[in-house]
């Protein structure tokens, strides 16, 4: 019998018909399971002690941290809020913060999509850009309106830095990526290393510099479709390798 890599994937919690749910969308789960993975969703909530954490994280083969909707709070990055950052995960944002650095302990892979590319970046101290479109020289980048199809469609160039993991995992210099956050990097986390930049000088991608093992995190969403995209395809496949040897 062939047993898949076991990974986890963050959950987010919201409130589902009155009640307090944890959820986490299809995309990111098919995604995983068509890379010979077997995704298991991780509840989240304040209070988890370390120890828990750890010990549920050593079971693993690999952690996913996915987009949201929901955004990191700006207390933890030392910021107020800006008026168009109006939704919050504190539950999520408190189960982040303690799961990266055991992660990185335990050289599990780890990959981080949209919100989850923040979370690394707040988790080695760096800030954000809590409304991209107004900071001057930036495009704007927030999803176009139509069908998710056209939402999720590549929609600006991307510029693949040249030596890094990023590098390792797909031979051109750049590709073409969809952009569907309003959020972006404006400090950079100490120890991060960037991997990508959109053409307005934009973070698109970080990894951890001394990490031995897979630790990437991307501002696009690769999670959709990704085998009919040759950068996202090799993110997926690298990833789940790195799950396999683990």
């Amino acid at each position: 019998m062939n047993i898949r890599p076991l990974v986890g994937v963050i959950a987010c919690r919201r409130e589902v018909e009155g009640h307090p749910a944890h959820m986490v969308t299809d995309k990111y789960l098919r995604a995983l399971r068509d890379y010979g993975l077997e995704p298991i969703m991780l509840p989240v909530w304040q209070g988890q002690g370390q120890e828990d954490a750890r010990a549920l994280l050593a079971r693993l083969d690999g952690l996913v941290l996915t987009g949201s909707y929901t955004n990191v709070l700006p207390e933890r990055y030392g910021a107020e809020r800006e008026p168009e950052n109006t939704r919050d995960d504190v539950d999520r944002d408190a189960a982040a913060m303690s799961w990266v650095p055991l992660a990185l302990e335990q050289q599990l892979p780890l990959l981080g999509i949209c919100r989850g590319f923040q979370e690394l970046n707040v988790a080695f101290g760096g800030s954000l850009h809590q409304a991209v479109q107004r900071v001057p020289g930036r495009l704007d980048h927030r999803e176009p309106e139509g069908e998710k199809a056209e939402q999720y469609a590549p929609v600006h160039g991307l510029e693949i830095q040249p030596g890094g993991r990023l590098a390792a995992l797909y031979p051109e210099a750049s590709a073409r990526v969809n952009s569907l956050h309003q959020q972006g990097v404006d400090r950079l986390g100490e120890g991060l290393r960037v991997e990508a930049l959109a053409p307005d000088g934009l973070v698109e991608a970080i990894s951890v510099a001394d990490a031995p093992g897979f630790t990437l995190a991307v501002q696009w969403h690769p999670e959709w479709e990704p085998q009919s995209h040759p950068l996202y395809d090799a993110i997926f496949k690298g990833f789940a390798a790195a799950c396999a040897t683990h």
